[in-house]
């Protein structure tokens, strides 16, 4: 795809999310759908490769989170993959402070590779199992919002993200249409020192794809023993 019709389609499905998308910014994020595109080849870093989708389920997807983040804030992307949300939000506010956080070595060297095409500000690609960064003094509870795109069930995710986040700041959950996890999340929730504070339920522009953001303050500290060693919070988790 050219960038003409690249931008002319991002810019107008931006609009319908309350986002102005600048001539300069929608050219990083041409380039980086192309590199991503490039990458992919090799590595999987996703199975969305027609651009109208990338835009639709990559990009704007990631960008319906902007409005819940204000500015001059350090903010670490749990299970990052390919960048999402965490590139894409960068890219539009480069005023914070971003950690990109992944198991896989290979997507860390996509991240950085990108970092440094694109020469994006405020961001680093960190290589970490989430259980160990919330255990580690540099990372745990130092950031001001935790986010998450289709990690893990809720109750499992909040285990991973909350041990992050200060007290008073916020877990950004971005979630398909199911509802019942947010129920089955509650002792979760209470044991780690989080509070459900908003569900977004919203569609795609253009689309019949349904998301749920879930917006979770941290109102104290999080136990120290959790998270829980490596793989236990995905196969004992909390309810």
């Amino acid at each position: 795809m050219e960038f003409e019709k690249f931008f002319n389609k991002i810019k107008e499905k931006l609009r319908k999310i309350d986002i102005q998308l600048s001539n300069e910014k929608g050219k990083y994020l041409y380039d980086y759908m192309n590199l991503m595109l490039e990458w992919n080849k090799n590595i999987n870093l996703t199975a969305i490769t027609e651009p109208e989708d990338i835009i639709l389920k990559h990009f704007v997807d990631s960008l319906t989170i902007l409005k819940y983040i204000e500015k001059d804030k350090k903010i670490i992307d749990v299970g990052t993959g390919a960048g999402f949300p965490g590139i894409p939000l960068n890219i539009i506010n480069e005023e914070n402070n971003y950690v990109l956080l992944d198991s896989l070595n290979k997507r860390i060297n996509f991240l950085n590779e990108v970092i440094k095409q694109l020469d994006l500000k405020n961001i680093e690609a960190v290589h970490s199992r989430v259980e160990e960064a919330g255990k580690n003094k540099i990372y745990r509870e130092q950031f001001d919002i935790a986010v998450s795109r289709a990690v893990a069930p809720l109750n499992i995710l909040v285990e991973y993200l909350l041990p992050l986040v200060k007290v008073g700041g916020m877990c950004i959950c971005m979630k398909g249409s199911n509802t019942e996890e947010i129920e089955d999340a509650k002792k979760a929730l209470e044991l780690l020192g989080g509070k459900l504070e908003k569900i977004e339920n919203l569609n795609l522009p253009d689309s019949d794809i349904t998301r749920n953001i879930i917006v979770i303050k941290k109102i104290k500290n999080t136990p120290n023993k959790f998270p829980r060693k490596a793989g236990t919070p995905s196969k004992e988790p909390i309810i």
